[in-house]
């Protein structure tokens, strides 16, 4: 039992992920190509970053910035070109703009908005008092009750 542990620890390591095809004779380009990875999404996998990613794209991913280094970009440029080329989505910290700040600020905004119209219609209906009965309504109201 333990060994089948073990074997499924070892399987899934994230240090597999990077193919020995793929590793840059240069270590500074290697390095580099490492630390990009570690800042870009796998578009499969939900929150994992392709260095430690096994699927397919992450590896065509991986290619493709050690390509993008090899042709001399620096990381902004590599990390630049990817997201012109897949979108924003591919970035694990996603960049300060109005549109992405309406996004994250619309689920707390809506929530409030939505705690105020609650405690409005709660607070309005407690101000609604019932109508006395006329005559005619206690008269058949007392002949139900005694039946």
């Amino acid at each position: 039992m333990i060994r089948v542990i073990f074997i499924l620890l070892f399987m899934s390591s994230s240090a597999w992920a990077v193919e020995p095809d793929e590793i840059l004779p240069n270590t500074a380009q290697e390095l580099r190509a490492r630390e990009i990875s570690k800042e870009l999404r796998c578009l499969v996998c939900r929150n994992e970053n392709i260095d430690s990613s096994n699927a397919g794209i992450a590896k065509d991913l991986r290619l493709l910035v050690r390509d993008r280094i090899i042709a001399g970009d620096d990381n902004k440029e590599v990390i630049g070109f990817i997201t012109d080329r897949y979108g924003e989505y591919v970035l694990l910290n996603p960049r300060v703009s109005l549109s992405n700040l309406i996004l994250w600020a619309s689920g707390p905004l809506f929530l409030l908005l939505g705690a105020l119209l609650s405690s409005w219609f709660i607070r309005s209906k407690k101000n609604i008092h019932p109508k006395a009965l006329t005559e005619d309504e206690r008269t058949r109201l007392s002949n139900l009750m005694d039946n």
